[in-house]
């Protein structure tokens, strides 16, 4: 049968694409709603389309060279949403179009760490009763994480994401590139699925249609970027929504579904230091590189170098409890370990996070311990410091394993996607 297939995950991600794209490309005037919908589908497979992709280009090309293309294709959906945004903001400084490319940025980056991340070590150890352990050579990617991380602070702290900010980010990320690129190359690929078939087909034909793949994935992400935005904003608009919730958590959950529905696949088959490993470095990857090049799209659609990206004082909230949620997660894989009880505390802390507000503005006359609903993420902000300041000081060995730098180990990669 056709289901039995291993091209048929292909083919059907391919024709859930095309609604979309045909709807973008024909200008179709459709109900906010509908156009979110099938915008949205075609994003989320495309996605798809792109992992399997990188699982075929990993036996073509290079080590470093698979690690810096797969890194720019593996943010595109998530790039091309934000970027959008971005665009309009400098297109419409006196729009929100600002507030919603921090809104999909920090719900990007804390929907990775909040739930991805925790539901592979808890799916792990519902298995196992183990812990989730990453390889020695993972600590690259934590060190540079970290890194980003601290650097990260300090956009709050002077209240502007500059043109300057934006080359330490890529910097970070392109030398993140060019260390990991020196790993040995792995000695088999472990893809499954639409992956391994694409890896199986003689080496022309794979690589024909790796390349259609990336081409056509690409081609419908790009196309159907503004629509999904657009309808994203109408939506919300037209049901009394607040359009910043959408945007921080509806955009990034399509763009990044298959990164998370991959990770739990490899959980579930009890290789939870390979989804672990391919979730960090989808962390890096969007905590330099997606971050880096929004000041500079910025500044190419304003056309001036001189007027940062507009930002209020709630959007530096978010960009502070996303660096504090990092800085926690970061602590905690110093030691290349995330425990059961670690799992649910970042979790729990998402979770909250994302509530609190509505629940204090519905059941607690809009404020509780001093501070309002809109508040709430500066408590939760220092709750994660908090967290963090206390594994440091119960394990003060865990600064030594961030910072006490050392080449890596030069172990084989664990997953053919970075």
């Amino acid at each position: 049968m056709l289901v039995r297939k291993p091209y048929f995950p292909i083919v059907l991600a391919a024709f859930v694409t095309l609604p979309g794209v045909v709807v973008s490309l024909a200008h179709a005037e459709l109900s906010a709603p509908l156009t979110a919908v099938l915008s949205g589908a075609s994003i989320m497979a495309a996605a798809f389309l792109l992992v399997w992709a990188c699982d075929a280009a990993q036996a073509d090309v290079s080590q470093a060279l698979a690690l810096a293309v797969v890194a720019l294709i593996a943010v595109l959906p998530e790039y091309a949403v934000d970027m959008y945004f971005t665009w309009q903001a400098g297109q419409f400084p006196d729009g929100d179009y600002s507030q919603y490319a921090i809104a999909n940025m920090t719900g990007a980056n804390r929907l990775i760490i909040g739930v991805a991340w925790a539901v592979v070590a808890i799916i792990f150890w519902v298995k196992t009763r183990r812990q989730v352990v990453l390889e020695e050579e993972r600590r690259l990617e934590v060190r540079f994480l970290a890194i980003a991380t601290l650097y990260a602070f300090l956009i709050p702290i002077k209240g502007t994401l500059a043109w300057y900010d934006g080359i330490v980010f890529v910097g970070l990320f392109v030398w993140y590139i060019v260390l990991a690129g020196r790993r040995p190359r792995a000695e088999e690929l472990e893809a499954e699925g639409p992956g391994a078939y694409l890896c199986s087909l003689p080496r022309v034909t794979r690589r024909v249609w790796t390349i259609l793949l990336f081409l056509f994935a690409a081609g419908a992400i790009v196309a159907t970027a503004e629509h999904f935005c657009e309808g994203l904003l109408g939506t919300g608009k037209a049901f009394g929504i607040n359009e910043f919730l959408l945007v921080q958590w509806l955009a990034p959950l399509a763009s990044e579904a298959p990164e998370f529905v991959v990770a739990i696949l490899f959980a579930l088959r009890a290789k939870a230091g390979l989804a672990l490993g391919s979730l960090l470095s989808a962390k890096l990857n969007q905590w330099t590189l997606l971050v880096g090049m929004i000041p500079g799209v910025f500044a190419v659609s304003s056309g001036t170098l001189q007027h940062p990206l507009p930002m209020g004082q709630f959007q530096m909230q978010e960009i502070w409890l996303t660096a504090a949620q990092s800085l926690l997660a970061v602590v905690m894989l110093a030691t290349l370990r995330l425990s059961i009880g670690q799992a649910l505390l970042l979790f729990t802390l998402f979770a909250g996070q994302l509530v609190a507000p509505g629940v204090v503005e519905a059941f607690f006359d809009g404020q509780v311990m001093g501070f309002r609903g809109e508040q709430m993420h500066v408590l939760f902000s220092f709750l994660y410091l908090m967290g963090a300041i206390s594994l440091v000081v119960d394990q003060p060995q865990r600064l030594g394993h961030l910072f006490l730098w050392r080449r890596p180990s030069g172990q084989r990669t664990d997953h053919p996607c970075v």
